[in-house]
């Protein structure tokens, strides 16, 4: 005798275990550009993308994946941490069912704060609409556990925003006389960043961010690629130094700010990730590299000419090189920022490191 509601009520508990079972942890979603971009960009049709070999020489297939690394990238150093898979590429045809309740990466190679940052590539997901896409998301999972619980899985996540570097060396320092150099000074420029920066941390806030970690900028003149350019002995690149030197703690300024507007001390958490990479830049066999500045994967003076390919010089050890290619660290460098953002000091997080944040804000319910 066939029970057709029993099987229905059993496939019901079966499902309700499936989704229990997903967001027992903390969703995590990442935003940004290649620094945390973990393959939205092999959907597109762009030159932004890192797909081809040598990239991902030492993930777990050493095959590429869309990361710009050797191997893992922050985001998927950051989902170990929180002990959880990692977060699906958004425009995966992988992201469904039960899987967005893990989270979901919108973050995309070449984009900035500003639309006009990364137009030589064409088309990448520009900031807004990474935003837009995390909005459908939130309409996706309610269809999937409601509209309370999806606001409540939003509210209870973690967020990691990585943007700004682009907006200095592929916008301001692109070409000599770009359209901004003429508009702006340095000076100048800084504080329409953090404007414009503002209005997207707000947004975000809007679509129910409650824990975003924000990461500054990287020392921009000291990768090899501006190495390569701007470099006779090894120096760093004054102009992009200076550059570096005004945005990350404006872009703190901006942190304090915009937690005591929406008086919540720890919504917005600043990662100065300029002085997480100047450790290793400036003495960087204390961190067992052989070298700082000339990248494992590339060609040319620092090997930070043109783009990391098969045609490329590769070194045979990734593990001591603070670099992987012109632009990106290594996984093990990648692993030292981390970890920084993990344990660190006041010197790098502000207001609290990411353990003592999650330690104040634990997930709640199981859906």
């Amino acid at each position: 005798m066939d029970f057709p509601f029993i099987k229905l009520f059993v496939l019901m508990l079966a499902l309700g275990c499936c989704v229990m079972k997903q967001v027992e942890g903390r969703a995590f979603f990442v935003f940004g550009d290649s620094l945390v971009d973990n393959g939205n960009n092999n959907y597109l049709a762009t030159t932004a993308r890192a797909d081809a070999p040598p990239y991902g020489i030492d993930s777990p297939s050493h095959r590429p994946t869309g990361r710009f690394s050797n191997g893992k990238n922050i985001p998927d150093i950051i989902s170990e941490y929180l002990e959880a898979e990692p977060t699906l590429p958004y425009l995966s045809p992988e992201l469904r069912g039960q899987r967005l309740l893990v989270g979901a990466n919108f973050a995309s190679a070449g984009v900035g704060i500003l639309n006009d940052t990364g137009i030589q590539f064409v088309n990448i997901i520009r900031i807004w609409q990474q935003l837009g896409y995390f909005e459908q998301y939130q309409e996706r999972v309610a269809a999937l556990i409601g509209p309370q619980q999806t606001q409540q899985l939003v509210q209870e996540s973690l967020i990691l925003m990585t943007l700004g570097g682009n907006d200095f060396v592929n916008n301001y320092f692109l070409i000599p006389n770009s359209v901004r150099s003429r508009e702006y000074s340095i000076p100048d420029y800084v504080p329409f960043l953090i404007t414009e920066y503002q209005k997207v941390l707000a947004r975000l806030y809007d679509l129910g961010a409650r824990t975003v970690l924000v990461t500054g900028t990287g020392p921009l003149g000291c990768v090899p690629a501006e190495l390569a350019q701007h470099s006779i002995n090894g120096e760093c690149a004054p102009q992009l130094q200076l550059a570096a030197s005004l945005f990350n703690p404006q872009l703190t300024q901006l942190i304090n700010q915009l937690n005591s507007d929406l008086g919540c001390s720890n919504c917005f958490i600043a990662a100065n990730t300029n002085a997480m990479h100047l450790d290793f830049i400036n003495d960087p066999q204390a961190f067992g590299f052989v070298t700082s500045k000339v990248a494992c994967c590339g060609q040319g003076p620092y090997n930070g000419i043109g783009l990391c390919t098969g045609l490329s010089n590769v070194c045979p050890n990734r593990e001591i090189y603070a670099f992987w290619d012109a632009f990106h660290p290594s996984e093990k460098a990648n692993r030292l920022i981390v970890q920084q953002i993990v344990q660190g000091s006041e010197n790098y997080m502000h207001p609290m490191n990411l353990s003592r944040v999650l330690a104040l804000k634990p997930t709640k319910t199981n859906f």
